[in-house]
């Protein structure tokens, strides 16, 4: 009876939900759930839903419990758990119906693919060109701030180096972008990745499909036409329903650019309550623009798998804004959700337990 009292009193801090008769596309609606729209989706999801990076065909029971509480939002990557998630996912959509629940997968190899190509050209060239296009890089991480303290939060190992390959390769493009086959690279790499997820998921078409998959400037979304070229050829085919966008660094700029070129109904940002100051700003207007916004990376900065290693003012400021005596990573949600431009939260369920504490974040205000 205490943890539901303070689960309640944390409840009350959350922005509005959606109401019960709020037109869109409704899925696994249950009483009790809070769901907000996606976006120029329609999509009205569930203000928790489920992460991917730990689903497999021997870990996903506790999705169908998620499921069976009114969650309604799967995401996940051919990348995520080495090929198993996806795989995972496959026995959920044959345990429960594929109306349920909006799925959503990237292409986890877009961004990879494109700096290698351009890696490959930085290598053939010259010490002095090599310089050269280094120092064009690192001027445009810094002219966005992109590496600014309490903005590039160290999510996972390798960030900072696809942060400066990404760069570089944009230095490169206008100079050298004329050595890579684009249609190749940039539109048949999603047409071909998409074609082997829903073989592996076992369904017709994705709900929503994310690429770039961790955008890290915004000259990927700015510059690279062959992705809505590739999702308009499997939106006609009925293969992929909304296109989005995913990013854990640089998530204002992101944002700001997925806004611009109005192609995206969705986007998936890092966005906590350290690095919201550099994003707020550009949420509020990709909402304008008709854009859904799910925040991952909710709780990372507070490094709750090792608590006494996070910032002594971080923890403070998350105690002071969302007091009472609940585990610090769901008051990390609870804090997301408080913000009227967020549609959900992502948690990264691996276990019944993270169910049981999580889902019910996404429960209506008493």
């Amino acid at each position: 009876m205490r943890r539901r009292e303070l689960l309640l009193s944390a409840l009350a801090l959350k922005a509005d939900s959606a109401s019960a008769q709020a037109k869109g596309e409704w899925r696994n609606k249950q009483s009790g759930m809070a769901y907000r729209q996606l976006g120029r989706s329609g999509y009205m999801v569930s203000e928790i839903v489920m992460g991917g990076n730990t689903i497999s065909p021997k870990n996903y029971d506790h999705v169908l419990a998620a499921i069976d509480m009114g969650l309604n939002y799967l995401d996940t990557a051919p990348a995520y758990g080495g090929g198993q998630s996806e795989l995972g996912y496959a026995q959920v959509l044959k345990a429960r119906r594929r109306d349920q629940v909006f799925v959503n997968s990237k292409v986890s190899l877009w961004d990879i693919n494109r700096n290698k190509l351009y890696q490959d050209i930085f290598a053939s060239l010259g010490a002095t060109e090599q310089k050269r296009l280094r120092g064009v890089a690192l001027e445009e991480v810094a002219r966005r701030k992109a590496d600014a303290p309490d903005y590039f939060i160290n999510y996972f190992n390798g960030q900072r180096e696809e942060l400066d390959g990404a760069t570089l390769a944009n230095a490169m493009a206008k100079q050298y972008g004329d050595r890579i086959d684009r249609r190749k690279n940039y539109k048949q790499l999603i047409l071909d990745s998409v074609d082997k997820t829903l073989a592996t998921l076992g369904t017709d078409h994705l709900d929503l499909l994310m690429c770039p998959h961790g955008a890290n400037t915004p000259y990927e979304i700015l510059n690279h036409p062959e992705i809505f070229e590739a999702f308009e050829v499997l939106k006609k085919a009925g293969k992929a329903r909304h296109l989005g966008v995913s990013s854990h660094t640089d998530p204002g700029g992101i944002l700001e650019a997925a806004a611009k070129i109005k192609m995206y109904s969705a986007a998936m940002v890092a966005y906590n309550m350290v690095n919201a100051p550099y994003v707020n700003g550009a949420m509020a207007a990709a909402r304008k623009a008709g854009m859904g916004i799910i925040s991952m990376k909710s709780a990372r900065p507070f490094n709750f798998r090792a608590p006494r290693e996070t910032p002594p003012a971080h923890m403070a400021a998350l105690q002071a804004a969302v007091p009472g005596d609940i585990k610090p990573m769901m008051k990390a949600y609870v804090w997301n959700l408080r913000n009227p431009n967020l549609t959900a939260a992502i948690s990264e369920m691996a276990t019944m337990e993270h169910v049981k504490d999580n889902v019910p974040l996404a429960g209506a205000k008493a």
